[in-house]
């Protein structure tokens, strides 16, 4: 196994801790209070830096797949899984938080759902649907937003930016689904492009 799947894989591993981390740090369980009862102030912040490490693993992963010819059909197949279940764990997360409404969630979960549709009816025809500006542009924001919604920062300006992120990965939810809907239809309608 090559340096850019193991990465995948150790973002995968990532979730669970982070997880653990922000519903128990939210007072979801008893035990983990009084295990953690000292550092509870911090776990968020913990949470964070987990979250920011998971991430970058995925910009490093497919740089070093690129540079250095370690494509696989593993980390083909992985790698954008991962990044979901990233990024959907730690929204659904921030729901039972209390810091997103569940109405979001499901229209970003659905966009992956119907985007990894497409791309599996594709890949059955032998057509691969790269990742577009869009999606890159989408899930930067979704990023941001996570991170800032973990933090839970009240000063006004900062409030006033994590409502900005958390719309503007919104909407780029929904313009990149059409953009790949557009883009992409005839994989639907023709089996092919």
């Amino acid at each position: 196994m090559n340096l850019p799947n193991k990465l995948t894989i150790f973002r995968v591993i990532l979730i669970v801790p982070f997880v653990i981390l922000l519903l128990g740090g939210n007072g979801q369980w008893g035990w983990f209070t009084a295990l953690f009862g000292g550092i509870m102030e911090y776990v968020d912040y913990i949470a964070v830096v987990i979250f920011i490490v998971a991430s970058l693993t995925d910009l490093l992963d497919g740089k070093i797949a690129r540079k250095y010819n370690l494509v696989t059909n593993f980390g083909k197949f992985m790698d954008p899984l991962a990044d979901k279940l990233l990024v959907c764990s730690a929204l659904i997360c921030l729901v039972e938080m209390g810091r997103l409404p569940a109405w979001m969630v499901i229209v970003i979960i659905s966009r992956e759902f119907i985007i990894s549709g497409f791309r599996l009816v594709a890949s059955d025809n032998g057509v691969v649907i790269a990742a577009s500006y869009w999606g890159k542009f989408k899930t930067t924001f979704q990023m941001f937003a996570v991170i800032l919604l973990i933090v839970n920062i009240q000063a006004a300006p900062v409030r006033i930016l994590t409502g900005l992120c958390v719309w503007i990965a919104l909407i780029l939810t929904i313009v990149s689904l059409v953009d790949y809907i557009a883009k992409n239809h005839k994989v639907l309608t023709e089996g092919s492009m």
